[in-house]
């Protein structure tokens, strides 16, 4: 088990509790001017995955992303994978955060 999930926090969801975790995430490659944070935004909006996503000055994309970890999962692979065509992903870092922000929906903020 990874320590992500040792850090999990419940959500209640109606009458059923569900697991949710949260990961910060820094991508470098082609990253830049290619659309992957838009097309990053709708791979989350789709695995209802919340959480932001902004370019950062060194040329890298930093995201935070919470959501149930099978969606998470699924969430990280495809930003691994590089989320369009045009982008291509050299380096992937990914640490999980202990608290899980309470984000509204998935947000490009810079």
């Amino acid at each position: 088990m990874s320590k992500c999930c040792l850090t999990a926090s419940p959500i209640k969801k109606g009458s059923v509790f569900l697991v949710k975790l949260a990961k910060q995430i820094v991508v470098r490659g082609r990253v830049q001017g290619v659309g992957f944070r838009w097309a990053t935004k709708m791979i989350a909006d789709n695995l209802d995955i919340s959480g932001t996503i902004e370019n950062r000055s060194d040329g890298s994309v930093f995201i935070q992303a919470a959501g149930e970890p099978l969606n998470l999962a699924k969430f990280v692979a495809k930003v691994k994978a590089g989320p369009n065509p045009y982008a291509n992903v050299s380096t992937y870092e990914e640490q999980p955060l202990e608290d899980v922000p309470n984000f509204r929906g998935f947000q490009v903020t810079g």
